[in-house]
């Protein structure tokens, strides 16, 4: 098992909070804070235990779906909810043949676990036969308590990780946005191209979608790029390039107002709005003049005002 932050020491008590966390949204957020504030109070620490890959990826590798965030991501995300420690437990074919009581056996004595908290579908152990009515006769024996939390709803629906990726995959940021809790995001080294965003007149900053992670539908959207300088307002170009009869998917992010060369350094967009979806233009300048109005829009959603004619960028 893998650690972020400094490992509890073994008499400490601990309240366990237990997930795959994909895309750490709204619902895990709401597991994760619960557990937080219970430990608060009874002077635990907290630790959540979380996956890597994710057991979909061991169970059912050709169907399993693409990731949301990264095992790093996910990790910054859970320690950004208080909790104390995260523990990466591999998920190996091992693993995944482990009787449920086997699983919190070799929990039990890695940490002083005193209480455990899951939402109440989580299910765990060889063809998922734990469920949090398990770990509740498990801790009256082994001595710890059990909480489960119900689904957080939106609407008239939970959220869920496959929820946001079917608004995801059709386009819907601002929607996945409001369950996420975030903007979806996209992470990557800025790459080289073929800067025919230079010579369009709108440079760009090129990323390669990582792999395995969820891509949001082809389109143009508008978000904010985050390099290390800050964070800047964008407007960007995912997918192929069908004009230039170029088909392999990258994100193209327009900085707006900004100068300078980023190759090299490590850019996030984060996906605010779509603007449109991709489309084949007639010509070189059809396309730049739509470019020209996509900014507009951006401008337009992200609240930024073009700047003064004639001023630096």
């Amino acid at each position: 098992m893998a650690e972020q932050a400094a490992p509890t020491r073994r008499d400490e008590p601990v309240i366990v909070v237990l997930g795959a966390f994909d895309g750490v949204h709204r619902g895990h957020q709401a597991l994760l804070r619960g557990a937080v504030a219970a430990a608060a109070a009874q002077g635990a620490r907290v630790v959540a235990v979380t996956f890597d890959p994710d057991p979909e990826h061991v169970l059912r590798p050709a169907e399993a779906p693409p990731d949301l965030t990264t095992i790093a991501e996910r990790v910054q995300l859970i320690r950004q909810q208080g909790v104390d420690e995260v523990c990466v437990w591999p998920f190996t074919p091992a693993v995944a043949q482990m009787q449920p009581e086997a699983f919190v056996a070799a929990l039990c004595a890695r940490y002083s676990v005193v209480g455990i908290w899951v939402g109440e579908n989580f299910r765990f152990g060889h063809g998922r036969t734990g469920s949090p009515a398990t770990l509740a006769t498990l801790g009256q024996q082994l001595g710890f308590t059990v909480h489960t939390l119900p689904p957080v709803f939106a609407g008239d629906r939970p959220i869920s990780s496959s929820w946001i990726r079917e608004l995801l995959l059709g386009g819907a940021v601002r929607a996945a946005a409001e369950l996420l809790g975030r903007p979806y995001r996209l992470e990557g080294e800025v790459v080289g191209g073929a800067r025919r965003g230079r010579q369009l007149g709108f440079p760009t900053a090129n990323l390669v979608p990582p792999a395995g992670r969820l891509v949001p539908a082809p389109g143009v959207y508008a978000g904010w790029a985050r390099v290390p300088t800050g964070a800047w307002p964008a407007v960007a170009n995912l997918g192929s390039r069908p004009t230039f009869g170029e088909e392999q998917p990258l994100l193209e992010v327009h900085l707006l107002d900004y100068a300078g060369d980023l190759y090299g350094q490590s850019l996030a967009f984060d996906f605010l709005d779509r603007v449109r979806p991709v489309q084949r233009f007639a010509s070189v300048e059809a396309l730049r003049a739509q470019i020209a109005r996509d900014i507009d829009a951006a401008r337009a959603l992200l609240h930024t005002p073009a700047p003064p004619a004639g001023a630096e960028r």
